[in-house]
């Protein structure tokens, strides 16, 4: 059999695994103790999926942006040319990201899954939450919780934030809330100081080390050094040149030897996943998680004409040339682990040339989030479509708001690292910029997981159809013929 075709039957039987083990728990409440061979199962499948797989896949990914770039730039004709890739990658991942923040916020306006289902008992549930906690607070206080116009007060609103945050601090996801809670109240220059500018001149051997690997430092000096090394050429970079390029095409050869365990890994990664959550976490989100997954294909469907139109890659070609690297998104939820994968795929079996593959595709894994922008945008407007107008959400959900979406959403959606979970951490500057409270966000923790798979595929999905697209365009200059 072929590679996609293991990788999917390690899928399904991942998937059968799953669904035995928490078939016998269906009933159990999350804090209940769980019995032994339900524990030890979860460990031999964490073990062979996230612990091996996941940190063999971690393991390669700093030093294959490093060489994969270095070697790329190195192998361009001229400046000329690196500038000419360079700003057609750019536009199209700004481009690409508008329009799913643009799918994603139309989606949900228009279905409106935060006035749905149990979204309505949720909102019912929450007034008389908030009710019990204003008795409290004024019990304790001696004081007013609401001004005469109805509004909070700015001690009430404080008390409220520390009281849920007690309460998310002492539930499951606790460490989830916790990274939350570190990304909250940051203004636009300290994002920008801290998430933008100080990787970019972190010490590239600190960037290599980091982990996560620091990306954005390690793309920011490996095109620094290639544009040196082409700059000084002759026979001294010529051996900096050559190293890089070898080291690269090693790199490309570990990747496929961890290719070989991938089907196996990634059943225990679905396994593992499907164990702890089954399917009866959408049974309160569904009408959320049809119009996240809704959204993601309108912009899927997309990306699939752009290739065919602009790229000339039809919707066979590219769902047979990049099924490896989709799936193995899919199951991991890292653009970032993808990567080797992602390269691989398109430069072997799309032909992009590897000068393209190389600079556009780990900027993209770092830059290029269209799902996670979808993602975050309709989780935002979900939440305030459910507790909109609440004391402690006083801002509507109008024009303005959704605008402002918007634009957070793009912009943050450029920070997100390329790891799971990364994409809650950047919604919190979202929801700060629209006063939405960060306790009500664990809300949607519960499916985070199942949707995390179908935005990190969108994610590498986008950046392949932009190197096939550049690659294209740059036909020309490279000198080499475009995909058949």
């Amino acid at each position: 059999m072929k590679l996609h075709n293991l990788i999917f039957l390690g899928m399904a039987l991942g998937l059968a695994v799953g669904l035995a083990l928490w078939w016998p728990l269906r009933d159990a409440a999350p804090q209940d103790p769980k019995p032994a061979y339900f524990q030890i199962s979860l460990w031999w499948l964490n073990l062979f999926g996230t612990t091996l797989f996941m940190g063999a896949l971690k393991m390669i990914i700093a030093p294959l942006i490093f060489a994969s770039i270095v070697a790329g730039v190195t192998s361009l004709p001229d400046m000329k040319e690196l500038g000419a890739i360079g700003w057609k990658t750019l536009a199209y991942y700004a481009v690409t990201t508008t329009i799913a923040v643009t799918i994603g916020l139309i989606a949900v306006l228009i279905i409106q899954p935060g006035k749905k289902g149990a979204s309505v008992e949720q909102r019912e549930s929450r007034v008389v939450e908030l009710e019990q906690r204003r008795i409290k607070y004024e019990s304790e206080r001696k004081e007013q919780a609401l001004t005469t116009e109805g509004a909070a007060t700015a001690d009430y609103l404080a008390w409220l934030a520390a009281q849920e945050g007690e309460k998310q601090s002492a539930g499951a996801a606790a460490d989830k809330y916790s990274r939350m809670v570190g990304a909250e109240g940051r203004g636009a220059g300290a994002i920008f100081k801290e998430d933008i500018l100080q990787p970019i001149l972190m010490n590239p051997f600190a960037s290599l080390a980091a982990n996560p690997p620091n990306a954005l430092g390690i793309i920011c000096f490996a095109l620094l050094l290639g544009i040196a090394c082409t700059v000084v050429g002759g026979e001294l970079a010529g051996h900096i040149v050559g190293f890089f390029q070898a080291l690269n095409a090693v790199m490309m050869k570990i990747t496929l030897w961890l290719m070989l365990i991938s089907p196996v890994a990634i059943g225990c990664i679905v396994a593992e996943l499907v164990a702890k959550t089954g399917p009866k976490v959408f049974e309160s989100l569904a009408w959320y998680c049809g119009t996240v997954i809704g959204g993601i294909l309108i912009h899927v469907i997309l990306l699939f004409a752009i290739a065919a139109t602009i790229g000339g890659v039809g919707p066979m070609r590219l769902w047979r040339g990049l099924r490896e690297a989709l799936m193995i998104a899919f199951s991991t939820r890292s653009s970032a682990a993808t990567l080797p994968i992602t390269i691989t795929n398109v430069t072997k079996n799309l032909n992009v040339s590897p000068k393209v593959a190389n600079f556009s595709l780990p900027l993209g894994a770092t830059m290029n989030m269209d799902g996670t922008a979808l993602y975050e945008g309709v989780a935002i407007i979900f939440l305030l479509q459910i507790y909109g107008g609440l004391v402690d959400v006083p801002i509507p959900l109008g024009a303005m708001t959704t605008v402002l979406i918007f634009i957070t959403a793009v912009l943050a959606s450029v920070g997100a690292a390329a790891v799971p979970n990364a994409g809650l951490v950047t919604m919190v500057i979202v929801a700060t910029a629209v006063n939405l409270p960060i306790y009500y966000i664990p809300l949607i923790f519960a499916v985070d997981a199942f949707l995390d798979m179908f935005r990190t595929s969108t994610n590498v999905l986008g950046d392949s159809v932009g190197a096939i697209v550049v690659n294209r365009l740059e036909r020309g200059r490279l000198g080499e013929p475009a995909p058949t």
